[in-house]
């Protein structure tokens, strides 16, 4: 019972999604614009710079919130943090209250790793940056950061059930990712760098979209 208890506490915190509230107090529905996801990368594109940095922020936070509050609800389950985190981007990703069809996750990926230990947060991010960057597509950061996480959780808890879970959360992220990448073959995914270069993005993805 508290297993079930600790995980419907994260995916409700996670089914609180500002990214698609911002976009109904501006009158639309921002799962029908950009991307299509609400999450804080679509919102950057479809509202603004400083929408879409609150809602990452948001999103990192109740993961954390999720986490911590689970492990001092539930002391007895030793993997109450990594539950309700993984939880939370699950509630972020599939939201029933939003007919499940949230966002992708990578922000609420970062609460979670954050809650669990914020040295390894800030290892993850300046990797995660370095290799994002280099790469110029925001869609390998969530999917590799998952791998990397689950690993460095596995090989420093020895944790089974933690790991299994984590395993799980890794394996829905790749799967909500497979259109992103499939956009990078024929030329249509947003380059990061689409927060300084927004019309030469913007111009090069219509060209790519029309041929």
């Amino acid at each position: 019972m508290q297993i079930i208890l600790c995980s419907l506490l994260g995916y409700f915190i996670g089914n609180i999604n500002p990214a698609f509230l911002i976009s109904k107090l501006k009158g639309f529905d921002i799962r029908k614009r950009g991307s299509g996801n609400a999450g804080a990368s679509n919102t950057i594109i479809t509202i603004g710079k400083k929408a879409g940095i609150f809602v990452a922020v948001f999103d990192i936070l109740k993961a954390v919130a999720a986490s911590i509050l689970a492990a001092y609800l539930f002391p007895q389950i030793k993997f109450a943090k990594i539950l309700s985190g993984s939880c939370c981007i699950l509630g972020h990703i599939f939201p029933i209250l939003m007919k499940f069809h949230g966002g992708k996750g990578l922000a609420s990926l970062g609460g979670t790793i954050l809650a669990f230990n914020p040295i390894f947060f800030v290892i993850m991010l300046i990797i995660e940056l370095v290799l994002g960057l280099s790469l110029d597509y925001v869609c390998v950061v969530p999917v590799s950061g998952s791998v990397i996480f689950t690993l460095i959780y596995a090989l420093s808890t020895g944790d089974a059930v933690g790991t299994s879970i984590l395993s799980v959360v890794s394996l829905v992220i790749l799967f909500k990712h497979i259109e992103n990448f499939k956009r990078i073959q024929n030329g249509t995914e947003a380059h990061i760098s689409f927060l300084w270069k927004k019309e030469q993005e913007i111009a090069r993805i219509r060209k790519n979209t029309n041929d």
